[in-house]
């Protein structure tokens, strides 16, 4: 007798044709059944030991995390409420209104702003950002320059506010702008692609040694280097005249900037008068000095004091250390009546709490020349001038800072200096 699992295929296929129809219906049930009853697994069979891999599970990574919260970051809308560039006709206390800060907040930021001084130096296309928390009061503002300068103020516990400076280096590339005169030297420079400002800055250098109106002609040629600064691929409007030259007839005019950041022609001989460190016709008693790292008495905060006060009575006259152009005359809630002049290249001056400017802003000055009255204006402890050097944007100690201060370059300088000309006479030959 043959065992073994029934198939159906042995059914003769006339005994199915007679069954009836709940008969064939069983049949098939019961086929099904036994189909299943052979895939099923075989539970006698042991895989040995040695042949069994264990499998580290991690339950803890396979099951839901239910008795814990998942935490996700929050997300941070980093949106000013209020965003503006400025425009012609833009006033500060305007701005302010528009944000909506009140007046005394306004205040606050400008007392703040007492050590740079950046609210009075927005120009059209400068962009401030101001941002309010839930209650409508400001927590932070945002000057931007440009690329590489911003200003930012935060707000402190107590209502106060906190500023910073920010200055990015950059990238600085040279470039290499040649021309022939044709009609005036402005024109013609315009045309080659170089700023106004700098046709302007090389007209001041070489006043003394050309008349531009007069004594070029059609023919001549100039050439011209400058250093141009970027920020991640961004030009940020600020550049460098690192050498001049104009040729017409015979002669030859040049201007090089030094390590120093001032002009001298090839042979090394001071294009502008050296500075004075004192901008006072007669030595005063120094009542404050430079202190970048001075603490607040009270708050213990830096605050620091980015000029030298000399204590003079009002009235006192105050001159201009070195040659240039006055580019700002203002009155401020804090620093009171004040005085900026631009001296070519990298050096600025500032002077605070005056009582009288006896200068307008875009007039040229000369070293020695009377251009305020000392006083006791903004928030000031007593008559006094705040005197500020600057070199490439930044505050340092006029009494120790490495200023110019000859007409001529000592020979060891010198020679340093002719090398570095060669080489840039050479790039400008090549444009």
């Amino acid at each position: 007798m043959q065992t073994g699992k029934p198939n159906l295929a042995n059914f003769p296929q006339i005994r199915l044709q007679n069954l009836s129809s709940a008969h064939k219906n069983i049949l098939l049930v019961g086929g099904l059944l036994i189909g299943a009853a052979m895939l099923m697994p075989n539970t006698n069979h042991v895989v040995p030991t040695a042949q069994r891999i264990p499998v580290a599970l991690d339950i803890e990574t396979i099951l839901p995390q239910v008795s814990e919260t998942v935490e996700t970051a929050p997300i941070v809308d980093n949106t000013p409420d209020y965003e503006r560039v400025i425009a012609s006709g833009d006033t500060l206390s305007a701005l302010f209104s528009k944000a909506g800060v009140d007046q005394q907040t306004m205040y606050k930021v400008l007392e703040a702003d007492l050590n740079i001084l950046a609210l009075d130096t927005l120009l059209p296309g400068n962009r401030i950002q101001f941002w309010l928390d839930n209650v409508g009061q400001l927590q932070k503002l945002e000057l931007y320059f440009n690329a590489a300068r911003q200003v930012v103020f935060t707000r402190y516990d107590d209502g106060s506010f906190n500023v910073e400076e920010i200055n990015v280096e950059g990238v600085w590339q040279n470039r290499i702008l040649t021309g022939d005169i044709k009609g005036s030297f402005y024109v013609s420079a315009q045309k080659m692609g170089l700023a106004a400002a700098d046709i302007q800055r090389i007209e001041d250098l070489l006043k003394e040694k050309v008349n531009f109106a007069r004594d070029l002609h059609a023919g001549d040629t100039f050439s011209v280097l400058v250093n141009d600064q970027y920020v991640e691929g961004e030009a940020t409007g600020s550049s460098q005249i690192l050498g001049v030259s104009i040729k017409t007839g015979r002669s030859e005019i040049s201007a090089f900037q030094h390590t120093d950041g001032s002009y001298y022609d090839a042979k090394g001989r001071s294009l502008v008068r050296a500075f004075q460190r004192i901008p006072l016709a007669k030595q005063p008693r120094m009542s404050s000095r430079f202190n970048p790292a001075r603490k607040h008495p009270i708050t213990g905060r830096i605050s620091p004091h980015n000029g030298t006060d000399f204590s003079v009575p009002i009235g006192t006259k105050v001159v201009a250390p070195g040659d240039g152009v006055v580019s700002l005359v203002t009155d401020h809630q804090f620093a009171g009546k004040y005085i900026v002049v631009e001296h070519g290249g990298k050096y600025r001056t500032r002077y605070l709490h005056l009582s009288k400017a006896l200068v307008r802003k875009g007039q040229r000055v000369t070293r020695g020349q009377v251009i305020a009255l000392s006083g006791n204006t903004g928030r000031s402890t007593g008559p006094h001038l705040h005197y500020e050097f600057h070199v490439n944007g930044k505050p340092v100690d006029p009494m120790r800072a490495d200023i110019p201060m000859a007409n001529q370059l000592a020979n060891q300088e010198l020679r340093s200096f002719t090398n570095m000309v060669k080489s840039r006479q050479a790039l400008m030959n090549l444009g």
